[in-house]
């Protein structure tokens, strides 16, 4: 298995230790010590929410720069539907489109168009007679890789389809190696990508063996916002869109679910929110339940943290592109979605995987031990789960003291208990005067 690679990355530089990303990492992967943050690798999900929530920018998200178009002989761009919400209302799709053309693309390929297909495909997926309900929806990969780390038991009820990049790269590259007579080396499929988890999904594909995302790199909105604009106000523009407005609203919260709608849905954004859903799911309390579409960011993919654009100003950009577009006509037509799904095209490439955390110890009995250890450790804690150890609960400070990772007085309250222990001690031994210095009292004559 291949060495895990992360798009959120920590400007130790910047971080001041403030625990702000500590106590709204949805996975506990972050802690504080020695006035720094660190991340831990096997836990972090990619969501962004510790970019989104530090006042001091010290965690970034990398991602690839223009610079990487020259490694190939032919480049496609892949904006996300979020993409266009960046843009006001009277630059058209098609400009915006075509302003990639102009700082280096060879093709634009909307995403939107793949979302499209797999909107179609997901009723063939729910008709299905194995299906494990409710089905999850795979297109959020910070929500997969969630699942992975927090929820393992619920894997089997992912739905099977790739999300709307890999579909949109797939048909791209096949179609382009027969028009072009190119190998597949020399495509460069770059996705335009609203959010770090998408950036770390295409080096590190989903089911975390040894297969391969079908895009080559990704470039934030932010970063080339500033390109795209540039360009605009002197191209003429191309005809270039194939989506419909129904692949555009896959940017926002429901966007996907609309697709079914005839069906007990439940769409919900938010990192923290889709994990009370997903407990729910687990403990068996939505069994009535057909789909299930989270997202990690608050809007949906609009409110990426590589976004430029206002969370809800954006969202409010993307529906009315949509009712602008909802009579448009494309090649997209049952028979062609429905060979599409029969056919595998549409699914994973092998198995999802659990990423677990590294155990306690690799021999069990060990590691019950060491359970057992945690659990009296952590009824000598407080519980008011403050942060204040670096920790972000009382249970996660148990778990690092038991792993040799922190120790009981990195507790402030531990802490300041043994103080008043020592200072009492202290006292009571200033009181004390050693034998060979005490004064001699009548009758205190030994015989």
């Amino acid at each position: 298995m291949k060495d895990y690679y992360h798009s959120v990355v920590l400007d130790k530089s910047k971080c001041k230790g403030c625990t702000t990303c500590l106590r709204n990492c949805p996975t506990q992967a972050i802690r504080v010590r020695n006035g720094k943050a660190t991340i831990i690798k096997e836990r972090c999900i990619d969501c962004g929410e510790c970019i989104r929530v530090c006042p001091y920018h010290a965690k970034n998200a990398v991602t690839d720069s223009l610079n990487i178009l020259k490694d190939y002989k032919y480049t496609v761009a892949m904006p996300a539907p979020t993409t266009i919400a960046q843009f006001k209302r009277n630059i058209s799709v098609n400009k915006i489109l075509t302003a990639f053309k102009k700082i280096g693309f060879d093709e634009v390929c909307e995403v939107a168009y793949g979302a499209e297909i797999v909107g179609e495909a997901l009723k063939f997926e729910l008709e299905g007679k194995t299906v494990r309900k409710p089905l999850i929806s795979s297109a959020c990969p910070a929500v997969v890789r969630l699942i992975q780390v927090r929820f393992p038991e619920l894997i089997p009820n992912l739905v099977s389809l790739e999300s709307p990049m890999e579909i949109t790269a797939r048909i791209a590259r096949k179609r382009i190696m027969k028009e072009k007579n190119l190998e597949a080396k020399d495509i460069g499929i770059i996705f335009i990508t609203p959010c770090a988890a998408k950036a770390t999904t295409i080096h590190n594909y989903i089911p975390w063996d040894n297969a391969e995302s079908s895009v080559d790199a990704s470039i934030s909105i932010k970063e080339i916002y500033p390109e795209l604009l540039d360009k605009l106000d002197s191209i003429e523009e191309e005809n270039l869109q194939h989506s419909s407005g129904r692949g555009l609203i896959w940017a926002h919260t429901g966007g996907e679910s609309s697709f079914i709608p005839q069906k007990q849905i439940i769409n919900v954004d938010g990192i923290h929110n889709v994990i009370g859903v997903l407990e729910e799911i687990e403990n068996g309390r939505l069994s009535d339940l057909d789909f299930f579409e989270g997202l990690a960011c608050i809007g949906g993919c609009v409110g990426g943290c590589l976004t430029v654009e206002n969370t809800f100003i954006a969202k409010k950009k993307i529906m009315d592109r949509s009712a602008e577009k909802k009579n448009m006509e494309n090649d997209i037509t049952d028979e062609m979605i429905k060979d599409y799904y029969d056919s595998g095209f549409l699914n994973r490439h092998g198995e999802v995987y659990r990423m677990p955390v590294t155990p306690l110890d690799p021999d069990i009995k060990k590691a019950m031990e060491k359970m057992e250890m945690m659990d009296r450790i952590q009824g000598t804690l407080p519980g008011i789960d403050c942060g204040s150890c670096g920790a972000p609960d009382c249970r996660a400070l148990a778990e690092d003291i038991v792993r040799g990772q922190a120790s009981e007085v990195d507790c402030i309250f531990v802490l300041r208990e043994a103080i008043n222990e020592l200072s009492k001690l202290m006292y009571d031994l200033s009181e004390k005067v050693v034998p060979v210095m005490k004064e001699k009292n009548e009758g205190d004559d030994i015989e």
